[in-house]
C-alpha cells in the first residue's frame, strides 16, 4: 500500500493564479507593515486558495508483478551428438525445480529446433527463439535469459543492446571440453557445369579439439551416388578434385573423409555440392527423303526448341535422274554424304530419317556407320511412310540390325483413331497425353499405317485393329524409335480438332536424346519444408517400398502407393538437415534438405566462446554444466534473486534479476477539504482572524 497527495482544484490553475496574485500582494503588505493579526490573516489566505486547489489524499493498493525468465533449450540436430540431450534433459529438469523456488519469477520454456525464417543456415536460432518468448513482456521485468545449448548459436546478435532487455543472459554449455572432430568442406565448386566437359571442385578436410596426428585423409568422391575417385587429403589444406557431370539438370557431388578414431560426431565427415548440368544445345539431322505434308511439322517442331540445333536435308533429285540438265546449271545443293555420316556422325545427338528410302544417296557401307553410330550411343528415329514397305525400304539395308520391327510388306489404308497401348499409360513418352484420358482418345483420325512384324522393342502406341503405330526400342547404348505412319501432320493442321502432336513429338525426341526426366526407370525424390516426396516412375509391376537412408545413417521403409498410371509416390516428413539416400530396386537416389552444408554440423565442437562476449556484457556467465567424461551427469547452478545492476555471476549460482514493477489492485481517494473537515479548518481559520482582532 503507497500514499500520496494529489489536488483536484475546483478551478484552472490559471483562475487559481489570478486569484492568488492579490492574495500574496495582501499578506506582503501585511507581514511588511507588521499589522497586528498578520500571521493569522496570511493563513486564512493561504487556506482558502488551498481550499480551492482541493488537496486530495490517495491511497493506492498494489501487488507485486513477477519477473519474467526465459528458459531456451537447444534442440537443434547438433544436439544429438553423444549424450548432449541427455544433458540437456538433465539441466533443465534442475532448472525447472530451482525455479520453482522462487514465486517472484515466471518462468517461459522455449525449444528451438527450427531455422530463423529468412535465413536458412542459421540451423540453431536460439536468439530468435528468446525474441519470441519475451515479445509481450516490458523491459522492466525481463529477469533474464537462461540458454542450454552447445554454444553453436547461429544468430548471436551484434551487442547487447539489440537484446531489447537489461538483465542476465547465462548460457549452460552441454558436450565435454575435451571433444575432437575431423569434418571436410567444400571450399569452390561450379554451381553450373556443361555436361561432359571437366570441371573442377577445391574442398578441405579440417580437424578440431586435440591435435591430429598430421596424417593424410582418405576423400572418396562420388557423382550421383557413383564413386568416381579417391585422394589423400592433408588436413588444413586445400585439395582439388577433377569431374564431368554425365547428365543435364540437378547432380550431387559428394566428398567423404575417412573416419577419425575419437572424433565426436561422423555426420560432418562428408560434404556435398549442388551442380546443375547444362547441354550445349542439342545437334539433329532431319533427312526427308521426298518433300510431304508431313517434313514441315518436323521442322517447325524442332526449329521452335531453343535447345535444338537442327541440320535440315531434303532430297528434292536423287543421283539416277537424268533429265539433260547440266550439273553446273543445277541450283540443288549436293547432298554431303560422307561428311555427316562419316566425319562428324557422332557430333549429332539425334538422327531422323523422316519417309526416307533407298535410292543410291547413301552407299551401302553408310547404313552401317550409321548402326554402329546407334550401337555405341547414338539415337535415330524413323518417320516411316508407304515406302517403308517397298523393296527400297531402308529396312532392306545394314540398318536392320537396329530397327525394333521389320515391315511386313503391306500397308493398311483404314481411318483409325491412335490409342494408348498398356504400356503407353505408363511410358513418359506417352502418359497423361492431353485426350488420351476418354476413350477412344479424343484425337483426329488418322488413314495409314505400315504394317510390321514381331516388334522387338515397346509398343506405346497402337492403331487400326490393335497393330503396332509407335515402337521404342534400346539397342546397345543408343535409342531407336519407329513412327509406322505418316499422318502425324493432320494433327498439327488441325484436322477434325487435331491431336497433341507437340508435346508427343517432342517427349519422343528427347526420350530418345536420354533427357532424365523422360526415362522408363527412374527414381526422384524433393524436399519441400518439412517434407520428402518420393516419386518412382515404372512401366512394370508395383516397384515395393523405398528404403531412405537419414543423414544419421537410420534407415526408414517408406510404403509406395500409386497415383497415376506408372505413377508411384511417398511423402515422408523430415525433421534432420543433411543428405538423404532413397533407393528403391536397383535404383538410387540424392536429396539434400536444408542447405548443402548445414553449420549445424560444420561446427560441431562445443564451445563457450560464441556466447562470453554477450554475457559478460549483461553480467551474465556462461559455464558447462560437464567437465568430461561419458556419463550424463551435469552441475546445474543455482538460482540467486538480484536487484538492480547487481552483478550476475557467481562460482556456483546465476543471478536472475527482480522487478520493482507492480500492478495497481485499487485506490482510496479522500479529499482533504471535502465536507466538515474542509469547512471546520476555513472557520478555524476565519475566526482566528476575527478573535486577534476583537483583542
Amino acid at each position: 500500500m503507497s500514499w500520496s497527495l494529489q489536488f483536484a482544484p475546483f478551478f484552472s490553475w490559471t483562475v487559481i493564479a489570478i486569484l492568488a496574485a492579490p492574495a500574496a500582494i495582501i499578506a506582503a503588505l501585511l507581514l511588511i507593515g507588521r499589522t497586528r493579526g498578520a500571521v493569522l490573516r496570511v493563513v486564512a489566505l493561504a487556506a482558502l486558495l488551498l481550499a480551492l486547489a482541493n488537496p486530495v489524499v490517495l491511497r493506492e493498493q498494489r501487488d507485486p508483478l513477477q519477473s519474467v525468465v526465459s528458459l531456451v533449450v537447444d534442440r537443434s540436430q547438433s544436439q544429438s551428438i553423444e549424450n548432449r540431450n541427455a544433458q540437456t534433459d538433465a539441466t533443465v529438469a534442475g532448472l525447472r525445480a530451482s525455479l520453482s523456488n522462487y514465486p517472484q519469477f515466471d518462468v517461459r520454456v522455449v525449444e528451438a529446433d527450427r531455422p530463423a525464417e529468412g535465413n536458412s543456415d542459421a540451423t540453431t536460432a536460439l536468439f530468435s527463439a528468446l525474441g519470441s518468448s519475451l515479445a509481450d513482456v516490458p523491459p522492466g521485468r525481463v529477469a533474464g535469459a537462461i540458454m542450454v545449448t552447445d554454444g553453436q548459436v547461429h544468430d548471436i546478435p551484434d551487442n547487447a543492446a539489440a537484446l531489447g532487455f537489461d538483465a542476465p543472459l547465462h548460457g549452460l554449455i552441454t558436450g565435454r571440453p575435451d571433444e575432437f572432430d575431423r569434418r571436410i568442406e567444400v571450399v569452390s565448386a561450379p554451381r553450373f557445369g556443361l555436361v561432359e566437359q571437366p570441371q573442377q571442385l577445391s574442398f578441405r578436410v579440417i580437424e578440431e579439439g586435440q591435435t591430429g596426428d598430421g596424417a593424410p585423409v582418405d576423400v572418396r568422391v562420388y557423382l550421383n551416388g557413383d564413386l568416381i575417385g579417391r585422394q589423400n587429403a592433408m588436413p588444413g589444406r586445400d585439395a582439388v578434385v577433377s569431374f564431368q557431370l554425365p547428365r543435364a539438370g540437378s547432380n550431387i557431388l559428394e566428398l567423404v573423409a575417412a573416419d577419425a578414431e575419437g572424433e565426436i560426431t561422423r555426420v560432418n565427415n562428408r560434404a556435398i555440392a549442388m551442380v546443375d548440368g547444362i547441354r550445349e544445345n542439342l545437334r539433329v539431322l532431319l533427312v526427308s527423303g521426298e518433300p510431304h505434308a508431313g517434313e514441315r511439322t518436323w521442322r517447325n517442331l524442332l526449329k521452335s526448341d531453343a535447345a535444338v540445333d537442327l541440320v535440315h536435308f531434303t532430297i528434292l533429285r536423287p543421283p539416277e535422274k537424268q533429265d539433260g540438265t547440266p550439273i553446273d546449271e543445277l541450283s540443288l545443293i549436293a547432298f554431303p554424304t560422307r561428311e555427316l555420316f562419316v566425319e562428324k556422325i557422332d557430333d549429332f545427338d539425334l538422327i531422323i530419317f523422316d519417309r526416307y528410302q533407298r535410292r543410291g544417296v547413301l552407299p551401302t557401307l553408310y547404313y552401317d556407320y550409321i548402326a554402329q553410330y546407334v550401337r555405341n550411343g547414338g539415337a535415330m528415329l524413323i518417320a516411316s511412310g508407304p515406302e517403308y514397305a517397298g523393296l527400297d525400304s531402308i529396312a532392306n539395308s545394314p540398318l536392320a540390325s537396329v530397327l525394333p520391327a521389320l515391315p511386313a510388306g503391306s500397308i493398311d489404308d483404314r481411318a483409325f483413331r491412335p490409342v494408348l497401348s498398356e504400356l503407353g499409360r505408363k511410358h513418359p513418352v506417352t502418359r497423361d497425353l492431353p485426350g488420351s484420358e476418354v476413350s477412344p482418345p479424343d484425337w483426329s483420325p488418322w488413314f495409314r499405317t505400315v504394317d510390321v512384324s514381331d516388334p522387338s522393342g515397346e509398343t506405346i502406341m497402337n492403331g487400326p485393329g490393335g497393330k503396332p503405330l509407335l515402337v521404342l526400342d534400346r539397342v546397345g547404348e543408343g535409342r531407336v524409335a519407329l513412327l509406322l505412319s505418316d499422318q502425324g501432320w493432320l494433327w498439327s493442321r488441325g484436322f477434325e480438332g487435331g491431336g497433341p502432336h507437340v508435346p508427343l513429338f517432342r517427349r519422343l525426341a528427347h526420350w530418345l536424346m536420354k533427357e532424365p526426366e523422360l526415362e522408363e526407370e527412374s527414381l526422384e525424390a524433393v524436399a519441400s519444408g518439412a517434407s520428402l516426396t518420393i516419386t518412382r516412375n515404372t512401366i512394370g509391376d508395383a516397384p515395393g517400398p523405398a528404403t531412405v537412408i537419414t543423414p544419421n545413417g537410420q534407415a526408414v521403409t517408406v510404403p509406395l502407393a500409386e497415383v497415376s498410371d506408372g505413377v508411384w509416390r511417398a511423402d515422408m516428413p523430415v525433421s534432420e538437415l543433411g543428405l538423404y539416400q532413397v533407393a528403391n530396386g536397383d535404383l538410387r537416389t540424392l536429396v539434400n534438405v536444408g542447405p548443402a552444408n548445414p553449420r549445424e554440423f560444420r561446427e560441431a565442437i562445443s564451445t563457450p566462446q560464441k556466447l562470453q562476449g554477450l554475457a559478460d556484457a549483461t553480467r551474465g556467465s556462461v559455464r558447462r554444466v560437464a567437465d568430461g567424461g561419458a556419463s550424463a551427469s551435469v552441475s546445474v547452478p543455482r538460482i540467486v534473486p538480484i536487484s538492480g545492476r547487481a552483478d550476475g555471476n557467481g562460482r556456483d549460482w546465476i543471478g536472475l534479476r527482480t522487478t520493482d514493477e507492480t500492478a495497481l489492485r485499487g485506490v482510496d481517494r479522500t479529499p482533504l477539504f471535502a465536507g466538515f473537515l474542509g469547512f471546520a479548518v476555513l472557520l478555524l481559520a476565519l475566526s482566528s482572524t476575527w478573535y486577534r482582532e476583537g483583542r
